[in-house]
């Protein structure tokens, strides 16, 4: 039976990618298969294709009307249309990667082939908690060793919770070279209304990512021009990042820089009229923040990162690296088409995604609708802000996360208790003088050589250790031991010398409770910052503006253990990604009762990479055991004089599952074939007995004398 099994999982994984889809609602067992390749943009396998009004044509195509368009694009990468091809990583050809559909509940099963020419890879489930099962989170030298090239790895958990998440690499930059997907596992009922998935990203199409990073940190230069940032209304900035597009579902356009863009195809949300649509938005991006809005239609929020919100009504709703979001329009304006708009909260720069929602019944064209005016009568509401408010003139009234309300009335934050509680400041930025990098608490990530969740014996001294302070920073694996059963409110900063920035911080293994969100002070006209939370003390004995910030905790003493006053404890929203506000904090509760060990990081993919990450080492003793047979990694730092003897001794003790059956199966042949001439033998013995038996008798029986009468 075991033989079985392994020739058709060996025929599965030979057989062409299988694109995934949704998973039966009556099915225990979910299986996909993912395969990793590289591919390249703008190309009809070995064809060049080219844009032009809304359609793809062959590069050697002059007519571009549309029976000479190309009608199958399914295996194209189009992106923004930009025609020199980009290298992307992508899963089972397509980027995004084809969709995860399942049912709350189910086991998932997931294999994943790494076909890429000389990269590693791993895929993190996005907001999946994997409870009993760290070991699959994906993260590469956290919860797993890299996938090498050729390799393949499968993923086995349970789909919990319900919600909208998605999955990516998680490894390097392999993310924003194309590799994600989205994730979503529904209740398992009737869908309320019709559904579309958005994944919302934004795309440089001249540098890989592993470019863009290196210029991120050493400097972006163009022309023997230095070139900067840009910034959001508060004044916070954004890193270094050469924005050429937005993308909605892989599809966007490139607009020059005197707005003219280059008739790219663009994704078309097609909706009946007279309904409500639900939309589940996520953002894969890389860097920045978007503003997502549709024309003439307002929205309803109702979720983030999979938990159900009080809905809102808004005219928009900011979305950043790593978060999801919810919402539903019903679909009564006239049949037409209506653009939808992602635009980046930067100021004096105008990038933004676009795609078409179009009406069942409308011409096949392009849109001509307008974006709202927000007027004095008529402002405009915009969800998730990551500041306190817009300048009076632009009538809009901003909702912070911590505004909004769960919808369960029995999902309350943890209960603290000085017996059975703790409580960390971990600060997010960038502090330092000569150096300064991505940090928590002033301790840049220095990722192991092995998997710390199922190595963490071979760790050695990579933790951080003394060359770590409050004034100092370093390089280690900076983890945070949470004792089984407590209760921990953690309380995300970003503040001090190296604040200047929002984060998105992401938690893997847990959604926790945000129960307070503190922001800086703002100029009350132009909304600029001007200062930070004083709610935050940075100690470290030196000035606020020169603190690194490493060992915060509250200016008011009494706020100590849970005691701080305006808490939202009965109803608050439960988020797994959060924006941290630069000058600000965030509070947030959850219960230490899912153990492994848990990543935590900026999610924006530059920042993550230049050591803004961490790991939470939760309930180490009940971390379940690693499955047999899971793949090691490690460093080798032999002398070189090892004994060979020894070595080949080893080595000829090692066997293999393929040496094992190999020999096995030659041992029942040899077995099978000495029984076969050990029965000719005994049959022949017995047949020549028998011949010499009947001899003997027919001598005595017969008289040669006697005549048969007639």
């Amino acid at each position: 039976m075991m033989g079985i099994k392994l020739v058709a999982l060996l025929v599965a994984l030979s057989l062409p990618a299988v694109l995934a889809t949704t998973c039966d609602m009556d099915a225990d067992t979910c299986e996909f298969w993912l395969d990793i390749t590289f591919q390249l943009t703008m190309m009809d396998y070995k064809t060049a294709v080219y844009p032009k009004g809304g359609r793809l044509y062959p590069y050697n195509e002059n007519r571009t009307s549309v029976e000479y368009s190309i009608k199958d694009t399914s295996k194209i990468i189009s992106v923004d249309g930009w025609e020199n091809s980009r290298l992307v990583i992508v899963a089972n050809g397509t980027l995004p990667g084809p969709s995860i559909e399942v049912y709350e509940g189910q086991k998932i099963i997931i294999h994943v082939k790494n076909d890429l020419i000389s990269e590693s890879t791993s895929i993190h489930w996005h907001g999946l908690h994997q409870p009993n099962t760290p070991f699959m989170d994906g993260v590469s030298y956290i919860s797993q060793c890299p996938i090498g090239p050729g390799q393949t790895f499968t993923y086995r958990f349970t789909a919990t919770p319900k919600g909208t998440f998605w999955y990516h690499s998680h490894i390097g930059v392999q993310r924003s070279m194309g590799l994600y997907g989205a994730f979503i596992i529904r209740e398992k009922k009737a869908l309320e209304m019709e559904e579309h998935l958005a994944v919302l990203n934004d795309w440089n199409h001249d540098w890989n990512s592993d470019e863009g990073y290196n210029r991120m940190v050493y400097g972006m230069y163009m022309n023997r021009t230095k070139l900067g940032g840009t910034s959001s209304l508060d004044g916070s900035y954004f890193s270094l990042f050469r924005f050429h597009s937005g993308l909605i579902n892989g599809k966007g356009r490139y607009y020059n820089d005197i707005g003219q863009h280059n008739e790219a195809p663009l994704h078309v949300f097609n909706v009946s009229a007279g309904l409500k649509h639900k939309f589940r938005w996520m953002s894969t991006g890389s860097l920045y923040p978007f503003r997502i809005s549709i024309d003439e239609h307002n929205i309803t929020v109702i979720a983030s990162d999979g938990y159900d919100l009080q809905p809102v009504v808004a005219e928009s709703v900011v979305i950043n690296p790593g978060e999801r979001f919810d919402f539903y329009i019903t679909t009564d304006k006239p049949i037409g088409n209506y653009w939808i708009r992602a635009q980046t909260l930067e100021v004096d720069t105008y990038h933004v995604a676009e795609a078409i929602l179009r009406y069942n019944g409308a011409a096949d064209e392009e849109p001509t609708s307008s974006r709202k005016k927000c007027s004095k009568s008529d402002q405009c509401v915009v969800i998730n802000c990551p500041f306190s408010f817009y300048p009076a003139g632009e009538f809009t009234t901003c909702m912070t996360f911590d505004d909004l309300k769960s919808l369960p009335n029995d999902d309350p934050a943890p209960t603290m208790s000085p017996q059975n509680s703790g409580e960390h400041f971990l600060n997010f930025a960038f502090p330092g003088t000569t150096w300064t990098p991505g940090s928590v608490n002033g301790r840049a990530l220095e990722l192991p050589p092995v998997s710390a969740q199922t190595q963490p014996h071979e760790l050695g001294m990579r933790k951080c250790g003394e060359e770590c302070g409050e004034q100092k920073i370093c390089k280690c694996l900076y983890t945070l031991d949470l004792d089984h059963g407590k209760v921990y409110q953690l309380v995300f900063t970003n503040m001090a010398k190296g604040g200047g920035w929002s984060h998105p911080i992401h938690m893997h293994g847990h959604s926790f409770h945000v129960v307070k969100m503190g922001y800086a002070p703002y100029n009350s006209t132009t909304g600029i910052r001007i200062g930070e939370n004083m709610d935050i003390d940075c100690r470290g004995g030196v000035p606020r503006e020169q603190s690194f910030c490493n060992d915060a905790t509250w200016s008011n003493a009494s706020w100590v253990g849970g005691n701080i006053p305006g808490l939202e404890l009965k109803n608050p929203p439960r988020k797994d990604t959060i924006i941290v506000p630069t000058g600000g904090y965030v509070v947030v509760r959850i219960k230490a009762d899912n153990p492994g060990l848990w990543f935590m990081h900026c999610h924006i993919e530059i920042h993550h990479m230049d050591g803004m990450a961490m790991a939470l080492n939760e309930s180490f003793s009940r971390q379940p055991k690693t499955p047999v047979g899971f793949p090691k990694c490690g460093d080798y730092r032999g002398s070189g004089e090892e004994s060979v003897t020894a070595d080949s001794t080893e080595m000829e003790n090692m066997v293999t599952n393929q040496q094992y059956w190999v020999t096995t199966g030659v041992l029942i042949g040899v077995i099978v074939l000495l029984l076969v001439v050990l029965a000719l033998k005994v049959f022949c013995q017995a047949k020549k007995k028998n011949d010499n038996y009947k001899v003997k008798t027919s001598g005595s029986e017969v008289n040669p004398g006697f005549t048969m009468a007639s």
